[in-house]
């Protein structure tokens, strides 16, 4: 399991990830408010400015303030790692 760290220390698993956007846009915040009024929405900004929404398979909403180009890079970093772990072991 790769986990991908999206700031503070927090990480969630890069398998479980749909999704990595922007909150500008108006869709994304329904989708905000809509795990918040589920119980789903799991804020780990810390009291800054939210940057990424980060959309995980279990419905669950994850709020960062990493800029959501940073935590992109950082999953493709632990993808490309991954695979060269499995590589060396065959």
């Amino acid at each position: 399991m790769q986990l991908i760290n999206i700031g503070f220390g927090n990480m969630v698993s890069s398998a479980r990830v749909i999704a990595i956007v922007a909150p500008d846009s108006a869709p994304i915040k329904r989708i905000i408010q809509d795990a918040k009024d589920k119980g789903t929405l799991i804020d780990a900004t810390y009291g800054r400015r939210t940057r990424t929404v980060i959309v995980m398979d279990s419905d669950h909403v994850v709020l960062s303030a990493v800029a959501p180009e940073t935590i992109g890079g950082r999953a493709s970093d632990d993808e490309k790692d991954y695979q060269e772990g499995e590589a060396n072991e065959q």
